[in-house]
């Protein structure tokens, strides 16, 4: 666990990126992980989220160019695996690169599988989601109590992040890679109040408001291994005592307001960005 002192800054601001990919055949070229970079610095964020797939195939060159672009974000960090992470014996390298704190790989459930960030104010529980070897999700019943433990602050801000979608994401195809135990999961979240959830995954940045929680899905920030004409891209969080705002970092440079998600009624407001629009301009039925 890693435990901040003093009050968290409002409004908290959150960089959230996934699937990075390094050492993919379409991943980014270095100037244009560097732009990310900079882009990241720009927002001053208060944690930067690195929700899973840091590697194409988990191995070794991979998690060490990972590693290196990864040393270079000067902010808190929670680093979460994926999928990919897990392939070919990756995890391995993963808890060699970034320590005990970040270990996740047990036979069976470990705290030291899962991350915390805290301060006077919010707290982000990191679970790994992965399996090895295989591309589906699961949390699995003997963790719950572990998030529940996590989020017994009553007023803080609750936020967890995970590689794995938890809810179909709009124009991504055929559904097949959800969190095996994503409904048991989602009723112990909105049990325990959590507020934001944060994922990856599926490659394209969607947002859902679900039983009085935010969803956030985030794009790929670092291949061009999209779906249809979705550029890479990652998020940007700001949230107050009031509302949730969530911006998307678009690769060619653009930043657009996405959803906001007011934090007393629990209501989600969206907003036009690239997805809703290629999606209703390919469905003309459903434009209004």
């Amino acid at each position: 666990m890693t435990t901040w002192t003093g009050l968290a800054r409002f409004p908290l601001r959150i960089a959230q990126l996934s699937d990075l990919h390094f050492g993919g055949p379409l991943s980014l070229a270095e100037e244009q992980m560097d732009a990310i970079l900079e882009r990241v610095r720009t927002v001053d964020p208060d944690v930067v989220v690195l929700a899973g797939d840091l590697t194409t195939a988990g191995y070794e060159w991979e998690y060490e160019q990972a590693a290196r672009w990864i040393e270079q974000i000067e902010f808190p960090k929670v680093i979460i695996p994926g999928n990919h992470d897990a392939r070919n014996v990756g995890y391995v390298h993963f808890e060699r690169l970034f320590g005990e704190p970040y270990s996740r790989f047990r036979n069976a459930f470990d705290p030291e599988r899962a991350e915390r960030m805290q301060a006077t104010g919010f707290t982000i529980a990191g679970l790994d989601s992965s399996e090895p070897d295989v591309n589906e999700g699961r949390i699995g019943r003997d963790r719950y109590p572990w998030i529940a433990e996590q989020f017994d602050e009553p007023n803080d801000i609750r936020i967890l992040a995970v590689h794995h979608h938890l809810v179909p994401i709009p124009a991504t195809g055929r559904e097949r890679n959800i969190v095996l135990d994503a409904g048991d999961l989602l009723l112990t979240l909105t049990t325990l109040d959590v507020d934001v959830v944060l994922c990856g995954h599926k490659h394209v940045p969607y947002f859902w408001g679900l039983n009085g929680m935010l969803i956030c899905n985030s794009g790929t920030a670092g291949t061009h291994r999209v779906r249809a004409s979705t550029p890479p891209s990652w998020n940007e969080l700001h949230i107050d005592a009031s509302t949730i705002k969530v911006f998307v970092h678009y690769l060619d440079g653009r930043r657009e307001l996405s959803v906001i998600f007011s934090r007393k009624t629990r209501a989600l407001t969206r907003e036009s960005f690239f997805v809703t629009r290629e999606f209703l301009a390919s469905n003309p039925l459903l434009a209004v």
